[in-house]
C-alpha cells in the first residue's frame, strides 16, 4: 500500500511515517519503480506500536535505542514484563522515562502548591476531582 493508505491504517500522517523512517524507527522500505514507498501490514503494525509507545511518554530518542526490538511487540499491544514477546533483558528505557515523569509530577505538584498558597486555595486531595 502507498504511504497515504498506510498512514490512514496506522492512524497517523504520511509526514510521521517519513519521520519514523528518517529516525530509524522504520526500516528503509521497498520502493516502486517510480520511487514510492510500499508499506505492508507489518509496517502498519510497527507504526501502531511506535505511536502507542510515544503516547505513553517515551520519546523518539528512547525508541531509537531499542528500535531493533520493536518487532517483538506483536498485535499492537505491549506484553507484560517478562511475558511472551517481551524483551529478555529490560533496557531501562521505560524505567528512566517513569523516573523523569515522576520528577516532573513532583515539580508540578510543588508549583501548584506554591501557587495555591499565594492565592489561599486549599490543595487538591487525591480522588476529590
Amino acid at each position: 500500500m502507498r504511504i497515504g493508505d498506510a498512514a490512514a491504517a496506522a492512524g497517523t500522517t504520511p509526514r510521521a511515517l517519513r519521520f519514523y523512517e528518517q529516525n530509524g524507527l522504520l526500516q528503509p522500505l521497498r520502493r516502486t519503480a517510480t520511487g514510492q514507498r510500499e508499506y505492508g501490514a507489518r509496517e502498519v503494525a510497527r507504526v501502531r506500536v511506535i505511536r502507542e509507545l510515544l503516547s505513553l511518554g517515551l520519546t523518539v530518542a528512547d525508541l531509537q535505542g531499542c528500535a531493533e526490538r520493536l518487532d517483538l511487540l506483536e498485535d499492537d499491544t505491549l506484553p507484560p514484563y517478562g511475558g511472551p514477546g517481551a524483551c529478555a533483558q529490560a533496557t531501562g528505557v521505560a524505567r528512566r522515562r517513569l523516573a523523569a515523569l515522576d520528577a516532573e509530577i513532583g515539580r508540578l505538584t510543588a508549583l501548584r502548591e506554591s501557587l495555591a498558597e499565594r492565592i489561599e486555595m486549599p490543595p487538591i486531595v487525591a480522588g476529590s476531582r
